[in-house]
């Protein structure tokens, strides 16, 4: 019989000493070099539900190699059980695969119906032993498989598909046909969890496509949402039916967690249990969930992110300072030293000229008697300054130089003590930055042609400064938000999310920016109290970006509720508490699945259709129809009440910010000065307290 099996790519034969001989060289050599064989050797004292690593390590091989046939040879009907049993457990074995078996009542055991409720393409084999009167052999051989999809109750009774004797098949049919696209109207029990937007609990009345089911009292409840209408789609096409229910306290228990002793809640504990076929609720495509049950190929992908509090600190202080971006601020530092420097040091070379011109003129012409000399005089100071070409040449030179000549100030001439001292130079090139015109336009060419190009520079910044200040004043204040993961280990919350499953999966992360998070996560089971958490700006709550939303539009809706009933001044006061902001930044692009119970028959075709319904678009239009109820519902808060340009001593701040460090930089300057006149001026020998000339005295 194995002779007329169709050549497959990949075979594993697993036999005992007992069946040895069927497998000869002569019959592997039937097959030439169409087929690889693993040829697993088993002892018959050897426990298979603890293998030995040599046969653990050629099982691994096969279901890398994807190997289709399982031919299992093996008289121990207990050693059969607990290898299948393994397998199951620890997935050694490709259950998706087909499998020839030795017929063993004791593989029939009630313990064991969940085997072949996974294990399907499995056909048994049952020797009839005939001889006649003769002493000729007449033996035949039974071949029979379990009867999925038909429901295993009780007693298992397997189907008989063909008989095989005289060295051929009664009938010929099918040994290994496909019992997965039509399951005969079965009903497939479904477990389910609310949580937007796989599944949402609606009201009987409300006018939606939604499944039946019942919940934890036994009460009949609807369902709808994305992973209902997929679920839908799929068992029409697979000719099932759904019983959808909720797991006990699945309000509490959510997903599940594991208790002790290996035991799970939740949907999570349905599934391990083998109570339910089908988990719907939103499960993450994590190894979390792989190792407890099979997923379906993703539908959707999320955004897994934080629900942070919105004005955690207030700027308003920094008024001053928001107009200008850091780089503008650093542009504008830069080029005010710079212009310091530069009118500093114009000025000095300016005073350096001037006293070079002075000392030329004393040491050159002493006196003014000669006619001779006042002529050469007369030319020389034409030529050093042009302006007296137009005056009166017989006029006396010192009378010329008296009456044009730059008078002297006390740290050199005229509109050079602005910057002839670096002090100054800082005071007035900053006021004019401001606007503040100097006292005087500064003595030479240089400093006057800078002075008028750093005018118009101040014009420029200035102006830009003051159209951005009144547009930050002319906004509503500014709210801090969170929206990177930086930001959020920087703002001390505490972070946590819902069910084990979330924390699991959080807390395997690795990456830099999330260890200071991963430490201090907590789980939380009560969506409401976690959201009024993150109000009091302590907790930032750890969810998809769909789930969040309506979170927040449920939150709006309650305090619209106790607001309606509270004074002016408590909404103000409580609006201003509870402003909450979902992060920008995901944490990860989570895909989403449907969960199938571990080793699963249906996975195949239940994967294949859900890819004809992503393909379709279908998944994307449920989404919009399951958010649309809830944007509807969102309260806009952007009217125009709230875009009013109302100055508030919030905004003023930033003023009284900068009046406070001009009061506390003039106090500081103020006892400097006194504590300078009292512990150095008064000390001094030529100290004369009723002198007016203080400083001529003590030089």
């Amino acid at each position: 019989m194995l002779k007329t099996l169709d050549p497959y790519k990949c075979v594993v034969i697993l036999k005992d000493q007992i069946h040895s001989q069927i497998f000869s060289e002569m019959w592997f050599r039937t097959f030439r070099m169409a087929i690889s064989f693993i040829v697993i050797n088993v002892d018959e004292s050897e426990d298979l539900y603890s293998p030995s690593f040599e046969i653990q390590s050629n099982l691994l091989l096969s279901k890398t190699e994807g190997c289709q046939l399982y031919i299992i040879l093996i008289s121990n009907g207990v050693q059969v059980t607990r290898l299948l049993q393994f397998g199951d457990r620890y997935r050694a074995l490709d259950t998706m695969s087909k499998y020839i078996l030795l017929f063993d009542i004791r593989l029939l055991d009630k313990t064991l119906f969940y085997l072949w409720k996974r294990i399907i393409n499995v056909i048994f084999i049952k020797e009839h032993a005939v001889i006649d009167s003769s002493g000729n052999d007449l033996s035949w051989f039974e071949i029979m498989t379990v009867p999925f999809p038909l429901p295993i109750n009780n007693i298992l009774i397997l189907w008989k598909v063909d008989i095989w004797a005289h060295s051929k098949f009664r009938k010929g049919a099918e040994l290994f046909r496909d019992k997965t696209s039509d399951l005969q109207n079965q009903t497939l029990k479904v477990i389910v969890f609310p949580h937007l937007p796989g599944v949402t609990r609606t009201n009987a009345s409300d006018g939606v496509r939604a499944l039946l089911g019942r919940n934890e009292n036994n009460t009949t409840t609807k369902f709808h949402g994305v992973e209902i209408e997929i679920l839908q789609a799929v068992s029409k096409t697979m000719n099932f039916k759904c019983d959808v229910y909720e797991a006990e306290n699945s309000d509490t228990e959510l997903w599940g967690r594991k208790l002790d002793g290996g035991l799970y809640t939740g949907i999570i504990g349905e599934m391990v249990s083998a109570n339910a076929d089908i988990a719907v609720g939103d499960l993450y495509y994590t190894s979390y969930i792989l190792d407890l049950m099979d997923l379906s190929v993703p539908y959707n992908t999320e955004c897994l992110t934080f629900l942070t509090p919105e004005s955690l600190t207030d700027n308003s202080w920094k008024t001053l300072i928001l107009p200008f971006s850091p780089v503008m601020w650093t542009g504008v530092i830069m080029s005010l030293l710079f212009c310091i420097l530069s009118f500093h040091y114009l000025a000095r070379f300016q005073i350096h000229i001037t006293s070079i011109k002075n000392k030329l003129d004393h040491s050159t012409y002493p006196g003014v008697n000669n006619n001779k000399v006042l002529k050469k005089k007369k030319v020389l100071t034409l030529s050093l300054y042009p302006e007296l070409e137009k005056l009166d040449p017989n006029i006396k030179f010192t009378q010329m130089r008296e009456k044009y000549q730059k008078p002297k100030a006390e740290g050199g001439p005229v509109g050079l003590y602005q910057f002839s001292e670096p002090v100054n130079s800082a005071l007035y090139t900053y006021s004019m930055l401001l606007l503040v015109s100097i006292p005087k336009l500064p003595f030479g060419w240089s400093l006057r042609m800078l002075t008028g190009w750093h005018w118009l520079y101040c014009l420029l910044v200035v102006t830009s400064y003051r159209a951005s200040m009144t547009a930050i004043l002319a906004r509503p204040a500014p709210k801090v938000k969170i929206d990177t993961l930086q930001e959020l280990a920087k703002s001390k919350l505490t972070c946590g999310g819902w069910g084990e499953m979330n924390g699991e999966f959080f807390r395997s992360l690795n990456d830099s920016d999330l260890n200071a998070l991963t430490k201090n996560f907590v789980l939380v089971n009560d969506s409401e109290e976690a959201v009024s958490r993150v109000a009091r700006a302590s907790f930032a709550f750890y969810e998809n970006t769909y789930f969040l939303k309506s979170a927040l539009v449920k939150r709006q809706q309650k305090l619209r509720l106790q607001l309606s009933e509270v004074s002016l001044d408590d909404i103000q006061n409580q609006s201003e508490e509870r402003t909450l902001h979902i992060m920008k930044d995901c944490i990860i692009n989570m895909p989403i699945s449907i969960g199938l119970q571990k080793n699963s028959p249906i996975k195949p075709a239940v994967d294949k259709y859900i890819r004809r319904v992503l393909e379709a678009g279908f998944v994307k239009k449920w989404i919009d129809d399951v958010m649309q109820k809830v944007l509807n519902s969102e309260i806009q808060t952007d009217d125009a009440e709230t875009l009013k340009a109302l100055m508030n001593m919030k905004k003023f701040s930033g003023a009284l910010v900068a009046l406070l460090i001009g009061y506390f930089i003039s106090i500081v300057s103020l006892v400097t000065e006194i504590v300078h006149f009292h512990s150095v001026v008064k000390k001094n020998p030529n100290f004369n307290k009723y002198s007016r000339r203080i400083e001529n005295r003590m030089k």
